[in-house]
């Protein structure tokens, strides 16, 4: 059993069964992942992937087992990986975070400028989704940070911290009739079309949980994962739009008036998750910090081994 053939498993079932986007990923032949995945496949004793032809299509039973073992490996790798670059090159590497787009959009840009000018040599991306996704693709070991609402703290394989807290407010035109209320019931909102996130989205969950308790259905007409695609159809007419306080701008949504709800239903906690097994780079803790400035290296360090111990 080597590496490699671990390696273009794992890039296989990565780029949802092609064989040439793992090669290409790998650097390598599609005549190559194939042989590798036959050789593996002929020393375990059993068929990892299902076939239709000569197209992956799936996992097998056996080979679901087979691959959860394989990501740990290459998890364990990575982990071992970065152990020697942060005493060989401290400043340089790679550093993915996985987030929502209203995070993405509104918190982290000035994080970024800061980091991206104190570690040019450190490449880093950006993967937006819901926090279900987010919370995902760290656990997989995808990305190196999530960042999220709620959900990501209920994974028991991940360590969390609680950066802040937010709640909603409403976007409408000036001229809208909510514009001039002073103090907006949940029963009169219930009676206005609504455009707010998506159902996958902890928020919204907590929003329609509210109007559930109080025995009212909401009017919700359309649902986006981004506050601007939300906006915008505000803009249309479509409906007014329930979206997080920091996802409006005065100056830049300058044709739509902002009412706080916050009244109107719980505050909500954006979480940060690493996995607890995870090797922190020294750059990754000075990003924690600027996204979160109360979670110094040592404070963190202190809680993940007050945590263990538990």
């Amino acid at each position: 059993m080597k590496l490699q053939q671990l390696r273009c498993i794992h890039e296989v079932v990565k780029n949802g069964f092609s064989i040439s986007k793992a090669a290409e990923a790998l650097h390598t032949s599609q005549p190559g992942v194939s042989k590798q995945i036959q050789l593996l496949e002929e020393e375990v004793g059993l068929h990892i992937f299902l076939r239709h032809g000569k197209r992956l299509i799936g996992l097998t039973e056996p080979g679901q087992h087979v691959y959860k073992r394989i990501s740990e490996v290459i998890r364990e790798i990575k982990s071992i990986k970065q152990v020697s670059d942060e005493f060989s090159h401290s400043n340089a590497g790679e550093l993915t975070i996985a987030t929502t787009h209203t995070q993405a959009r509104y918190k982290l840009p000035s994080v970024v400028q800061a980091f991206m000018t104190k570690y040019p040599d450190v490449k880093l991306n950006i993967h937006q989704g819901n926090p279900t996704q987010v919370t995902d693709q760290v656990v997989k070991g995808e990305a190196d940070i999530g960042i999220a609402t709620e959900s990501i703290s209920q994974n028991e394989k991940l360590f969390c911290i609680p950066c802040y807290t937010w709640n909603r407010c409403l976007v409408m035109p000036a001229k809208h009739p909510l514009a001039k209320e002073k103090s907006i019931s949940l029963a009169k909102l219930a009676t206005y079309p609504i455009i707010t996130y998506d159902y996958a989205f902890t928020g919204s969950t907590i929003v329609s949980k509210v109007f559930h308790d109080a025995g009212l259905t909401p009017n919700i007409v359309l649902t986006a994962i981004d506050a601007d695609v939300i906006k915008t159809y505000v803009n249309l007419g479509l409906g007014i739009g329930l979206i997080a306080q920091m996802a409006y701008d005065l100056k830049r949504d300058h044709g739509l008036v902002s009412v706080d709800v916050s009244h109107l239903f719980p505050t909500s906690t954006t979480y940060l998750g690493i996995r607890r097994d995870v090797f922190l780079r020294g750059f990754m803790y000075d990003f924690i910090e600027m996204f979160t400035p109360q979670f110094t290296k040592q404070t963190i360090k202190k809680m993940m081994l007050e945590q263990e111990n538990i």
